[in-house]
């Protein structure tokens, strides 16, 4: 029996490239005429999907048309479809297409013209097109004939280097080098005979590594390793045009008890849809964004998260999450009442856990869910708490569950009011975006003693976030977590969150380091069992930036005591608080002490910001110099 083919001209694409595509019909059978024949891109209208054609043929570029005879073009018709935002294009057949004959659809350049049409800005193996064919013209079309097209990398534009960001002196590591496109695609498209020069600072005479562009379009280096302590930064240089491409920093101690991880609690992926396709979505963030780690986030809603669904991405994560390589958490999206609840990050330790949504009499209320689950069990992250109408006032602040507060996301920062000095605050251009609410704020939390470390999330367009991105609403960069954990495993990092040990950046991989009196971030400490805080408090730390230092602000009760300026990519900081405690305590409420909290912001030359996780001191008066004083004991001759 024969079939009919279906062929693209060409085979394959460059991301981003412009350029005319033919999409080649060849027919098995007879369609008669007045048939109807609907094309589908199968495209979701964003900015890296293909470009979305017209369908008048006057117009000078990136336009449908189709012919079965080259000088009678037949032009497309626009069919609106429930799920999709692109219209699929329609043609009817002007004569009987016979058996062996081709019917051509173009996309591109009009008949008599020039220019074409932009194909997507992702890569992607078998990248496919539908025809729908209805041969009696009464709308009832059958299964789609289908059209597959690499699309492949384009041009070298970029080096990226992956890299750990906490090392230890005379200990390997490796690196992994991804060669990219503008578009951050992998890409072997380089002029034949590029060579990669490879170094760093503290370069040693002995590394002299020169590499080709592999057709995988990345490699593995094995084994480096630094002999003395300090900030490196993987450096290669392109031979052929003299461009030198860094890596984020890399702070080699001597000995350091913990690695720094990075990933992402709460986001969604520009690119891929997780969905759509859990699957691709975590393979994206593992593999092309170099996570250590990753959260699936998807709403408690039955119509954007069906059981079937849940199950799915259920599954997915227990096969990605594997020790030492990626790990992967199961999580969900709750929202409640605002501000009494406001939107939760629910987050699992272990898998096959249920989804809780609001709609549920057993968990349309936060403290239902607490009581049905163990704090050992899972975390719930509070998110975007500043933002009106979706905000959550801290009010029934439950600290065995809400060890970190989400700070910042794409949407903007919860820290405090513009007005306070927030870099990046939730805000809208227009009358009918989403502003702050005061209560909401992280400072405001803080006063009131609720206690919690700092996590960052990324862009999202789902549940409450749906309607910003097509509005007013301003959007920033998406935000990366930073975790200090023992082990690059499920239980260590969920312990790590749990003891507060983590960090917030904006986006870039910036090192950065909180003690007080040699205790990092997170820690709780008090006056009775030291002393010696109530009267001096040695704050220190260190940053390593991806760009130069504009401020590192030291900030107390939510007020900067203490600004470093114009300072290297890469620093360390010291101060002393030699006032008396007594004078800047906040009241501690119902039977719990007085306390100051210090946290750290750190902001680049390029305006990205990373925010450490508080330390707390607990005050308990002024024990030494309450003391009773030692006399000399006097002995009688």
């Amino acid at each position: 029996m024969r079939r009919s083919i279906c062929l693209c001209e060409p085979h394959s694409a460059l991301a981003g490239e412009t350029s005319t595509w033919k999409f080649v019909f060849t027919t098995a059978n007879s369609i008669p005429k007045g048939a109807r024949l609907k094309f589908d891109l199968l495209s979701k209208g964003r900015t890296m999907d293909w470009e979305v054609p017209s369908t008048d043929i006057k117009k000078a570029t990136s336009v449908i048309w189709a012919f079965i005879d080259p000088a009678k073009p037949i032009s497309a018709k626009a069919v609106e479809t429930a799920d999709s935002i692109v219209p699929q294009y329609e043609f009817a057949l002007p004569s009987e297409l016979k058996p062996g004959q081709s019917f051509t659809v173009v996309l591109g350049a009009p008949p008599k013209g020039t220019g074409g049409s932009t194909c997507q800005t992702a890569i992607q193996r078998r990248r496919q097109f539908y025809l729908y064919i209805d041969p009696k013209a009464n709308g009832k079309y059958e299964d789609p004939e289908m059209f597959s097209m690499d699309i492949r990398g384009n041009r070298l534009h970029a080096i990226r280097i992956i890299a750990p960001s906490i090392v230890t002196k005379n200990k390997r590591f490796d690196i992994i080098v991804r060669f990219e496109d503008e578009f951050g695609n992998l890409t072997n498209n380089a002029p034949e005979g590029t060579l990669i020069e490879l170094s760093h600072e503290h370069l040693r005479e002995n590394l002299n590594w020169k590499l080709f562009v592999p057709e995988t379009g990345f490699v593995t280096l094995p084994n480096l390793y630094f002999n003395e302590e300090g900030v490196y930064r993987i450096q290669l240089r392109n031979m052929r045009t003299g461009e030198i491409f860094s890596s984020s920093p890399i702070k080699c101690f001597n000995e350091y008890p913990k690695q720094l991880f990075w990933g992402m609690l709460h986001g969604e992926s520009e690119r891929v849809d997780s969905t759509d396709n859990i699957e691709s979505c975590l393979r994206h963030f593992r593999d092309e964004k170099a996570f250590n780690f990753m959260a699936t986030s998807p709403f408690d809603s039955a119509e954007e998260t069906p059981n079937e669904i849940w199950k799915l991405i259920s599954g997915h994560v227990t096969e990605f999450n594997e020790d030492e390589r990626f790990t992967a958490f199961c999580g969900f999206q709750w929202t409640g009442e605002s501000p009494s609840e406001g939107t939760r990050q629910f987050l699992y330790l272990k898998d096959g856990k249920p989804l809780m949504r609001q709609k549920e009499v057993k968990s349309n209320v936060l403290k239902k869910i607490y009581k049905s689950i163990s704090f050992k069990e899972a975390i719930a992250i509070p998110t975007f708490t500043a933002a009106k109408g979706f905000d959550y006032d801290y009010s029934d602040f439950t600290e065995e569950f809400e060890r970190v507060v989400e700070i910042y996301n794409a949407w903007g920062s919860s820290e405090c009011l513009e007005k306070e000095g927030n870099p990046r605050p939730i805000a809208s251009t227009g009358k009918k975006g989403v502003g702050m609410v005061a209560e909401g704020t992280i400072q405001s939390a803080l006063a009131r003693n609720c206690r919690f470390g700092f996590v960052a999330g990324g862009y999202d367009d789902r549940g409450i976030y749906d309607n910003f991105f097509d509005s007013d609403q301003i959007q920033y960069s998406p935000g990366m977590t930073a975790i200090f954990a023992a082990d690059h495993t499920r239980e260590s990092m969920m312990d790590a969150l749990y003891q507060r040990s983590c960090y917030a950046t904006t986006g870039p991989r910036i090192v950065l380091g909180l003690f007080l009196a040699g205790n990092p971030m997170g820690s709780i400490l008090d006056t009775k069992t030291k002393p010696g805080l109530s009267i001096n408090r040695h704050i220190s730390g260190f940053v390593a930036g991806t760009a130069p230092i504009r401020t590192i602000e030291i900030i107390r009760n939510g007020q900067v005591i203490k600004t470093f300026s114009k300072m290297d990519a890469s620093c360390d900081f010291a101060y002393d608080e030699s006032d008396e405690m007594k004078k800047y305590v906040f009241d501690g409420g119902k039977e719990k002490p007085p306390f100051l909290y210090y946290y750290v912001r750190v902001t680049q030359e390029d305006n990205h910001i990373a925010w450490s996780s508080p330390i707390w001191v607990d005050y308990y008066g002024d024990l030494l110099s309450s003391a009773p004083k030692k006399t000399k004991k006097v002995t009688k001759k």
